[in-house]
């Protein structure tokens, strides 16, 4: 990572998996409006790079994330407080002064950029994951724990409702009764529950954890197409919420045409010759499906 990061850190090895680490240690890696910003611009440019085949994100020290920072001055979600939006004012220009810095969700601009990657994001939860600690994990594709973690959709304890764009994400994994029993208990979870309640795939001994998920993440790319992971990312995600199958056939139809002209053509020759495949396609040249 580059020098001028104050609260992440970045490495990537030759296979091309990353980790990306929570690097405030000494504040339980807890999310602040800088590391907010960080977060969006390494999965916006760093992550996207070629070079780049899938990302583990961990935390430094005891803690995955803590939440928010509570000890900010003024409003601690960075919020412009003498605004007063109307939904139709905010949808017209969310994206635009003053709303963009002064009522947007800043969690959610973090899972928006680390969902719209078209690379596998793997959660490496080491510890206390709470509040946007939890809901930046739902964005990942894949979430593994440690047998020390504890998780916690807290917010109603705090007043304030789930963020992070976490009420898409979380009833697609955990299912919608799991998901607002969670949310309205606001109880931290221990590590089996969230196993038992299919938040997380699998738990760890807390050494083993970080070589684990970067196995995983190598077990996806090694000798597979960036391009074909990459479709099939948004082809799952956006067509198990489509209206009807229909459109996952046009969608997957195209993607179809389009890698048989590609890799797809490599990955044949290669299953016929009986030798490893060398796929040219980029990840950062999807053709478009949608």
């Amino acid at each position: 990572m580059s020098a001028d990061r104050e609260t992440l850190d970045w490495s990537v090895d030759g296979d091309g998996v990353a980790t990306l680490t929570l690097d405030r240690p000494d504040r339980l890696n807890a999310f602040d409006l800088t590391m907010a910003d960080e977060l969006e611009q390494v999965f916006r440019e760093e992550a996207r790079s070629d070079d780049v085949r899938a990302v583990v994100v961990t935390g430094a020290g005891r803690a995955f994330c803590a939440g928010m920072d509570l000890a900010a001055d003024g409003n601690v979600f960075g919020l412009d407080e003498d605004l007063r939006p109307t939904v139709e004012q905010f949808r017209a220009a969310y994206d635009e002064p003053p709303f963009a810095d002064g009522v947007r969700d800043t969690g959610g601009k973090v899972t928006l950029a680390i969902h719209a990657l078209p690379k596998p994001v793997i959660a490496a939860i080491n510890g206390p994951a709470v509040g946007i600690g939890a809901t930046m994990t739902l964005a990942m594709d894949i979430r593994l724990a440690s047998t020390r973690a504890r998780i916690g959709f807290v917010f109603g304890r705090l007043g304030i409702v789930p963020e992070a764009a976490s009420s898409w994400f979380l009833p697609r994994i955990v299912g919608i009764q799991q998901a607002l029993e969670w949310v309205y208990s606001a109880e931290v979870l221990d590590a089996e529950t969230a196993l038992a309640g299919r938040l997380v795939r699998s738990l760890h001994e807390p050494d083993d954890l970080v070589p684990a998920a970067q196995a995983l993440a190598r077990s996806f790319v090694v000798d597979r197409s960036p391009v074909a992971l990459g479709l099939a990312k948004r082809l799952l995600y956006r067509n198990s919420a489509a209206a009807d199958p229909l459109e996952a056939h046009l969608s997957d139809s195209l993607a179809m045409y389009w890698t048989s002209l590609g890799d797809g053509r490599e990955g044949v020759a290669a299953f016929r010759e009986k030798r490893r495949p060398e796929f040219t396609g980029r990840a950062s040249e999807l053709p478009t499906v949608f």
